[in-house]
This record gives structure tokens, C-alpha cells and sequence, in this order.
């Protein structure tokens, strides 16, 4: 019956309502398959015609976050990213921090002189003979995508360093690359012009296997916004001091008295970040 009903997706358009997207949303969560297919028969049973995706989304939150904390922290991902906000700047270190994890040497905002003009450049990384100039862009709403002009602009700003970086020295074997990263999407023409002039593209779930929701759950190197326990202002607090991963937290738990956070709570808040922290 449901298979016919239509919902509305965040970026206004109308499909199908489509239990098996539902389904492999919940599995990422890591949570037991007896949970999620009655989760997904709970959530089927209340669709509605016209009903938003968003809705959905909370109604299948709600019900997982009943059943595990943990698995509700992996399943809101996508949203934590969306709360990194307002400023694109924590969004900025949670990339370097996985360029990093991945045995690069990393710097965050740095004013970089390119060949005709300076660069503010928000990730530099470098690992042996790779060297990375990454441009992020964030949103907090689901529904805007990097279009073409994104890869376009920052395609011009890297041409512009590189010209600088080949002149200096210890450069001249090094293998230059500039990138974007989105924690939305990238247009089907941003990601055409990114492979034809050979950009690093990476989104929410490009590429493939090897976007930033794969990349987070291989690394656990989750935002503190997944957290379930501790509230809205609270991630604020946080984020206004540079911190953005529960691996901050767990590894320094004097940020949760710091920030007036009641002892009684530290223990649940502690252990959640402790669990999100193991790689997959």
C-alpha cells in the first residue's frame, strides 16, 4: 500500500515513498537488523501522502533513539554535519581532522599567495609527494547543492597557487591537487567539471564508498553534534571553543565542567563519546 504514497523530499520534489532507502538509512546506524525492519514497519505504518522525508526522518530518530543512544547518534550523522553552523569554520577543521587521521600533515585557514593574488585556503594537506588545496562549503540546509560554479571558482584559486607552489623549492616532484568538500551534494555538471580538470571531489556520499559519512564511520571521528546528551546550546558552547569531535570530548572531560555542564550527566555524555570514537 505505502508503496504508492508519495513523500516530499527536502529539495521540494515529490517520489515515491521507498521503505529499502529507509531501511539501509537505519542499518548505518549499526543498530540490530531486528530493530531496524521494525523500526521501518513502525515508521511505513504512519506515512502519510505528502508527507516530508524530514518527517520521516524524525519519526525513525525518535523510535531508534528509544532502543540505543549510540545507534541514534550514527543515524543523525547527516544532521550533525547540518549543525556545525552557523560559520563553515567547524565543518573546516572536522575535514582537516580526517585528512589528518588519514597521515597527512594538515593547516586550517591559511592565507596562501597565489601567483597574481593571496588565497585564504581553509585545508592544506600534504603527504609525501600529495599536496592538497581543499576549499569547504557548507550548508545547513540538505536542500542546496554545490553546483557547477563551486568547482569552477575554486579551480581558478588553485591554478593561482599552483603556479606559486611550483616555484618553490622541494616542489618540483610534488603532485598538486585542488578539491572541494560539501557536506551536501555535488550537481551532476560540478561533478563532470571536477573529473574533466581533475578535482577532488567529496560529499556527503561521493564518491562512492568513500564519501564523508563512509570516511566518518571508518575513522569515528563523529561530530559532537550527533551526541543525544547534551543539548543544542551545549554543542554550541563547544563549538565556539574548537571543538567539534566527540574525540575531543572523550579525550579531555574537563571541556563538559568548563563549559557548566552538571557532573551527573558527565558519565552518560562521557560514554557516548567514548562509543562514537571507535572506528568501524
Amino acid at each position: 500500500m505505502n508503496k504508492s504514497v508519495l513523500v516530499k523530499k527536502y529539495s521540494g520534489e515529490y517520489q515515491a515513498f521507498d521503505i529499502n532507502k529507509l531501511i539501509n538509512s537505519l542499518r548505518r546506524s549499526r543498530a540490530d537488523e531486528n530493530i531496524v525492519q521494525e523500526i521501518a514497519r513502525k515508521v511505513q505504518g504512519q506515512i502519510e501522502e505528502g508527507m516530508t522525508t524530514k518527517k520521516i526522518y524524525q519519526m525513525a530518530f525518535k523510535m531508534l533513539k528509544s532502543r540505543s543512544r549510540i545507534s541514534a547518534s550514527k543515524y543523525k550523522l547527516k544532521k550533525a554535519l547540518m549543525e556545525l553552523g552557523p560559520s563553515g569554520f567547524p565543518f573546516e577543521k572536522l575535514v582537516g581532522k580526517l585528512f589528518a587521521y588519514e597521515g597527512y600533515t594538515i593547516k586550517v585557514g591559511v592565507i596562501v599567495q597565489g601567483n597574481c593574488v593571496q588565497h585564504e585556503i581553509d585545508v592544506i594537506a600534504q603527504k609525501e609527494e600529495k599536496h592538497y588545496m581543499i576549499e569547504c562549503k557548507y550548508h545547513s540546509d540538505q536542500g542546496r547543492f554545490c553546483n557547477v560554479k563551486i568547482p569552477l571558482y575554486i579551480h581558478s584559486r588553485f591554478l593561482d597557487v599552483e603556479k606559486q607552489w611550483e616555484h618553490q623549492k622541494g616542489h618540483e616532484t610534488k603532485s598538486h591537487q585542488g578539491g572541494v568538500y560539501t557536506n551536501t551534494r555535488f550537481t551532476t555538471d560540478a561533478i563532470q567539471y571536477g573529473k574533466c580538470v581533475g578535482l577532488l571531489l567529496t560529499s556527503w556520499d561521493y564518491p562512492i564508498g568513500n564519501g564523508l559519512k563512509d570516511r566518518i564511520d571508518k575513522s569515528g571521528l563523529h561530530p559532537l553534534t550527533a551526541l543525544t546528551t547534551i543539548t543544542k546550546a551545549e554543542k554550541t558552547k563547544l563549538l565556539d571553543k574548537g571543538i567539534v569531535l566527540c574525540k575531543e570530548l572523550h579525550e579531555n572531560p574537563a571541556l563538559l565542567e568548563q563549559i557548566g555542564i552538571d557532573k551527573k550527566r558527565h558519565k552518560k555524555i562521557l560514554e557516548d563519546s567514548e562509543a562514537l570514537c571507535k572506528s568501524t
